[in-house]
């Protein structure tokens, strides 16, 4: 208090003090009570302690038993599209794949397979109640599901009805029941048909003359079996997209699996960079995304023209495009659902609310041209076939560590070259520190050494 209100002398803790810096000693004082009152709930050392208890314990667990981790904290937040795609991205970082779920298989939550995978959680389809999922789990512990036709006939009356039976099939549920899944789908309505007909037939009482003249009363109304019509499959791109409709994601690929390399070379950022928990990112400031589409709102503005509102993600997670007049009119047509597309915008950032992207241009990634000018600056990616030179002052240095720690995370095909400043002299890094000429990589270097210590040719 002395030292806030008078300031002090003592090396290295010299402070004017509030007196000093003409603020009255009553305010003075009033001022450090109301700091004091606030610091003795506000983050004090237990509540700190807890938190480094916390982070310690989740942390051993993810390094020791990642893939049990990973599906208690996807469980956790199984309501939450969003954050499931941002954990699912995780898990691909870690090398954890996340398989599609599976009636005779799958719990309510995800759980870890006990081969390094995680099993996604049937809770997680959309329009399947929970007390279903519980009597699927509860059904299957003396005898497995055999067929799409012994699941129907044996969870009749537990909540069962054609929609959520077409979701567990779109999700990826029966694929290892035999047939695939649009066999399964055109099914659906003719098996629930025959076991809903079996049904009342075997009820007491309801015999009717003409089953009991040919003998099907004896012998049973039906098999348990349905024959099902084998139909060929759904084209790969309608699989992906029916497995988002119902999950929330795509489950069995991705429409940016194909472009992991060159999302790596074009993308200025990832989508969790720009809307995740650790975003750093400046409002206004300029970023370009590899995305794919999810959906568009379309919106008549005041002027009668349009706009859209277009949801898009990427492997670690969703944001908002908000497309004006002028830009929609001239990339309309890249705006089609499950396109991936290069996105060039500013974000918008505002307190309390998501992070959000405002498109300059929208194009396919099948027609970018990475060595277009960005700003009157040579984009970075059309470096890529190039070599990186950089200056350090030494082997020694600190910047040298700093460099070839860089070099070990954006590793590319781009060959490097080190100069050393106090021997005069060139030295090509080993193969495994080649550059991938990302974005941040320069971005990095630039902090790190300066701008004119970096060259590219």
């Amino acid at each position: 208090r002395e030292h806030f209100v008078y300031g002090c002398t003592d090396p290295g803790n010299e402070c004017p003090g509030c007196v000093a810096n003409g603020i009255s000693e009553k305010v003075a004082n009033e001022i450090y009570d109301e700091m004091s009152s606030f610091a003795s709930y506000a983050f004090n050392k237990s509540h700190a302690a807890c938190y480094a208890y916390v982070a310690f314990q989740t942390a051993y667990l993810k390094c020791h038993y990642p893939s049990e981790f990973m599906a208690a904290l996807l469980t956790s937040v199984l309501d939450n599209t969003d954050k499931v795609i941002e954990y699912s991205g995780e898990c691909a970082r870690l090398g954890i794949k996340v398989l599609p779920p599976d009636v005779n298989v799958s719990n309510g939550g995800f759980t870890a397979d006990g081969s390094g995978q995680i099993r996604f959680g049937l809770n997680a389809v959309k329009n399947v109640g929970r007390n279903l999922i519980e009597n699927v789990v509860k059904g299957r512990q003396n005898k497995p599901y055999t067929s799409l036709y012994d699941f129907c006939k044996r969870m009749h009356g537990n909540e069962l009805n054609r929609r959520a039976v077409e979701c567990l099939i779109k999700a990826g549920a029966f694929d290892h029941l035999g047939n695939n899944r649009h066999s399964h789908v055109e099914a659906v309505e003719g098996i629930l048909k025959s076991i809903e007909t079996d049904s009342r037939r075997n009820l007491d009482g309801q015999l009717d003359l003409f089953s009991v003249m040919s003998g099907e009363a004896q012998s049973g109304a039906s098999e348990d079996n349905y024959e099902i019509k084998q139909l060929p499959e759904y084209s790969h791109k309608e699989l992906l997209q029916q497995e988002k409709e119902v999950s929330g994601l795509y489950l069995s690929g991705h429409p940016l699996d194909a472009y992991r390399e060159q999302s790596a070379r074009i993308a200025s950022h990832t989508i969790k960079d720009l809307t995740g928990e650790d975003a750093h990112v400046k409002d206004g400031e300029k970023v370009r995304i590899v995305c794919a589409v999810v959906k568009s709102r379309m919106m008549t503005t005041k002027s009668n023209s349009m706009m859209a509102f277009t949801s898009v993600e990427d492997l670690t997670g969703t944001m908002e495009v908000i497309v004006f007049p002028k830009v929609l009119d001239a990339f309309r047509d890249s705006l089609h659902e499950n396109a991936v597309v290069v996105i060039d915008g500013r974000l918008s950032v505002r307190e309390d609310e998501a992070s959000k992207l405002l498109a300059e241009s929208i194009v396919p990634i099948d027609n970018y041209d990475p060595a277009r000018l960005d700003n009157g600056r040579p984009d970075p990616m059309k470096t890529a076939a190039k070599k990186l030179y950089i200056r350090v002052p030494s082997r020694s240095s600190r910047e040298y560590a700093k460099v070839v720690n860089l070099l070990g995370i954006f590793d590319g095909d781009m060959p490097v070259l080190l100069y050393l400043t106090d021997t005069k002299q060139y030295l090509r890094v080993p193969r495994h520190l080649y550059a991938s000429g990302h974005p941040l990589l320069f971005k990095e270097l630039e902090r790190l050494v300066g701008t004119d210590n970096i060259a590219t040719k």
